[in-house]
């Protein structure tokens, strides 16, 4: 099991491989498909991101509320394909990582191998044992998504899975 802090270095991806166990650490962003639409439309506008995307990793979540005496309730992933359209983009500006579930296009394999990032799988329908990794959640922008707001979050010990590696290995292949 290898352990990586973010944001992400080149040097980080570079060390990590498809089927590789990995436990992440530090501060990671939400985002599902409406606001990767914002972000979109933030660049094509040619306005400032909520974050700075570089280096950073983007967890495909819509964490539920918390319940009382916790940070977040549960937060698996969801369908990783649902932001096929908009990740080639992201990428090119820097994005290093992504969490989900689920397999991507073939466009999104080839813009993960030529811009040296990763995509990572978290477990499905355990939404509410990743929680328990989640330990500082700070809603940053689209607030009036609810639930798929853009959130920051401190992660402790997040159990990923490489799944598409900067090398074009895919375990899915």
């Amino acid at each position: 099991m290898k352990k990586i802090d973010t944001p992400l270095t080149q040097e980080i991806v570079e060390t990590l491989h498809a089927g590789d166990l990995v436990l992440v650490n530090g501060y990671v962003y939400t985002a599902r498909d409406a606001a990767h639409k914002r972000l979109v439309e933030l660049i094509k506008d040619d306005l400032p991101l909520p974050f700075d995307i570089n280096g950073q990793i983007i967890y495909y979540v819509g964490p539920t509320p918390p319940p009382p005496g916790k940070v977040i309730g549960s937060a698996g992933p969801t369908t990783s394909s649902r932001m096929d359209g908009y990740t080639p983009l992201l990428l090119s500006l820097g994005l290093k990582g992504m969490i989900g579930k689920g397999q991507r296009s073939e466009e999104v394999r080839n813009a993960i191998k030529k811009y040296k990032a990763i995509y990572f799988l978290a477990t499905g329908g355990a939404g509410a044992l990743l929680s328990h990794h989640i330990v500082l959640v700070e809603e940053i922008a689209f607030s009036d998504l609810g639930p798929e707001s853009i959130k920051k979050l401190l992660l402790k010990d997040f159990p990923v899975v490489v799944a598409m590696d900067c090398y074009g290995k895919d375990i899915f292949k």
